[in-house]
């Protein structure tokens, strides 16, 4: 069952996290909290035996990891990603006419279009500024405030608003933030009032800046029993989340990282996604510390003798669109981790790795689901074949059962962030070489 307090902790990270970089800030911080030391890429590591660590690249991703008291011979990898789909302010956003000030935008990723017409929005992202002293400094923002709306045209206006249509996200999906005819503010004059308001910075010299807007309704709980949980940017907050607590919660006595990537909404091809080095360089550095062999082969061995598993969320079977399943792969909200399977290896799951995370919910009393999608349908992909490929680590693909995947607003079960993060300790707190 998913306490109360587990609740409160997911929802106020959630409520954190209105994007990548504040996701990431929120895991540093609860990762220091719970005794993990920050370690910075650009310099000598020193790491002791049963010690825990981790480090940030760009802002927005993250590898955290433990080692054991005793010797390193194998890694618990639990691999998911910060980033969700969201409108993404271009550099000059300003826009005016026909009585409204609009802000240009740009789609990150793929994202659901239709649910973002007529919500609160606010902006949050990180800026730049210049100091006083000439120094580059970096400031995240997070107005959570009303502060713009895309708002729908009337039905009288267009009869055929309720068929299957498109939106052009050039002329249609700009937010209006404020009335007026006259002259409009520049975004440097508005993100220096921004920054006045949340960090005291009076005149800030803004040298540059990446905005999304974001949702500013919190997440809840609902459902006759409570029994749903909603919020935004659960794909794939939620796994960074359950990854986490998994690694605070482990035993400590095997050797355990998380790895939590950017940019997988947009392909992964970036130095914070899974398709750069991080997941690699971090692998090699542990090798290194261990002392056996060339660097090169410790990394392979210890390689070799580790298991990702990948998570990001699922699809869970609609009420009102079950034919969109394979009729003998329809997961359930609170039916447990889903692992997910693909002949084309768009899922890096095996039947080893499956085998391997079977047995592992099997001893921490986990339900399990599978989903596969319908033959004639094209399925999505994630981190896992990316960092499979990249590593050459033995993967698995799952994820917790949600509906309304990419919208602003997703849903899940309020009993499945539970079991995934039981599922996750005991895995990384499994003897790989049984």
């Amino acid at each position: 069952m998913f306490s109360s307090s587990s609740q409160v902790e997911l929802f106020d990270f959630l409520s954190a996290s209105p994007t990548a970089w504040h996701g990431v800030d929120a895991m540093a911080a609860r990762l220091d909290a719970a005794g993990f030391t920050r370690l910075e890429e650009s310099r000598a590591w020193s790491l002791e035996a049963g010690g825990r660590y981790y480090c940030v690249r760009d802002d927005g991703a993250l590898a955290a990891f433990r080692l054991p008291a005793g010797q390193l011979t194998s890694l618990r990898m639990i691999g998911a990603h910060t980033d969700s789909p969201a409108l993404r302010l271009k550099p000059q956003p300003v826009q005016g006419g026909h009585g409204g000030h609009q802000l240009g935008v740009e789609v990150y990723g793929g994202a659901l279009l239709a649910p973002w017409f007529d919500r609160d929005l606010g902006i949050a992202g990180r800026v730049y500024v210049r100091t006083e002293g000439g120094r580059l400094e970096r400031r995240l923002l997070h107005i959570d405030r009303p502060l713009a709306v895309i708002p729908s045209l009337a039905i009288h206006l267009d009869r055929e608003a309720n068929s299957s249509r498109s939106y052009n996200a050039q002329t249609q999906m700009a937010p209006v933030f404020a009335l007026g005819d006259g002259d409009a503010p520049s975004i440097e004059s508005l993100i220096q009032r921004w920054l006045a308001e949340q960090h005291g910075l009076e005149e800030a010299d803004v040298v540059d800046f990446e905005l999304n807007l974001c949702d500013v309704q919190p997440p809840t709980r609902s459902g006759l029993d409570g029994e749903l949980i909603s919020s935004a940017r659960l794909d794939n907050l939620l796994s960074c989340w359950c990854g986490m607590e998994a690694l605070i919660a482990a035993d400590g006595e095997q050797g355990a990282l998380l790895i939590a990537n950017d940019h997988e909404e947009i392909g992964s091809g970036t130095a914070g996604g899974a398709q750069g080095t991080l997941l690699n360089d971090v692998v090699a550095r542990l090798a290194e510390s261990r002392g056996e062999g060339g660097a090169a082969e410790g990394r392979i061995r210890l390689l070799q003798s580790s298991r990702l598993v990948s998570c990001d969320n699922a699809h869970a079977v609609h009420p009102g669109w079950p034919d969109k399943h394979d009729a003998q792969h329809r997961p359930r909200l609170n039916g447990g981790p889903v692992i997910k399977v693909n002949a084309s290896q768009r899922y890096a799951t095996s039947a080893a790795t499956g085998a391997l995370f079977r047995d592992i919910c099997r001893h921490a009393d986990v339900p399990v689901q599978t989903f596969v999608s319908r033959a004639d349908m094209p399925c999505g992909s994630t981190i896992g074949p990316l960092s499979a490929t990249r590593s050459g680590v033995p993967t698995l693909d799952i994820g917790i059962a949600q509906w309304a995947m990419h919208s602003i607003r997703e849903t899940a079960g309020a009993h499945d962030p539970d079991y995934l993060k039981r599922a996750l300790t005991a895995f990384c707190n499994r003897d790989l070489l049984d």
